[in-house]
């Protein structure tokens, strides 16, 4: 790929090392290799991965570049589960972990974690089983998972003690926000998305149950 791809991933997630951009796009070649064979991603997304998808995902780095403890909820192909753990790789003492109950899903997971010596975890459970085995992390994500509402209950454990969550979003958004605000109060910064002219990330942090009046 050329240099002008590097430095668009250096725009998106900050400072990136010329071995993580070659190993992206190793990752990229074994991604499309594998998604031949079980779906992975939408089919219609498939002619400009690295922006649609290895993109999108890394700019959540940027957002949060001191973080050192994160998890993906929902992994599936990766995004942005896998390709921040490219990125955190270039930070001393990080790593994710990568929530993934599809087996097939889970296992492309894995064999991409064991090919690049990636610091994740996968765990190939439910999300609701997942919540022993991940302690602390600072940050949650998840992308093309679920709505917002349905997001904060999966998250709750982790957001609810000090953890804050980065939620891709399309241009229905604030009324996922809207709904949100009846169960929960927290506190929300929008970060407009670098790839999608519609889309946000969500950064919510704070969340407590609401009281009623």
């Amino acid at each position: 790929m050329s240099a002008a791809s590097w430095a668009s991933l250096q725009e998106a997630a900050g400072p990136v090392s010329r071995e993580t951009f070659d190993r992206l796009v190793e990752f990229e070649r074994v991604f499309q290799k594998w998604n031949r064979r079980i779906n992975l991603a939408a089919q219609s997304t498939l002619d400009d991965v690295w922006r649609r998808h290895i993109l999108d995902s890394a700019q959540l780095a940027r957002i949060k570049p001191d973080a050192r403890r994160w998890v993906d909820l929902g992994s599936g192909g990766g995004f942005p589960g896998l390709i921040l753990a490219f990125l955190l790789a270039e930070r001393d003492g990080a790593s994710i972990d990568l929530v993934e109950s599809n087996r097939k899903k889970a296992s492309f997971l894995q064999a991409v974690v064991g090919q690049f010596g990636l610091p994740a975890r996968i765990i190939a459970r439910r999300i609701d089983d997942s919540y022993p085995l991940v302690s602390a992390p600072q940050i949650v994500t998840a992308r093309a998972l679920a709505s917002l509402p349905a997001l904060l209950e999966l998250s709750a454990p982790w957001l609810t003690n000090g953890a804050r969550g980065l939620f891709h979003k399309g241009r229905d958004y604030r009324a996922e926000v809207e709904e949100s605000a009846h169960r929960w109060t927290f506190d929300l910064v929008e970060h407009s998305s670098m790839t999608d002219p519609h889309g946000v990330i969500l950064e919510l942090s704070d969340l407590r149950p609401a009281t009623s009046e």
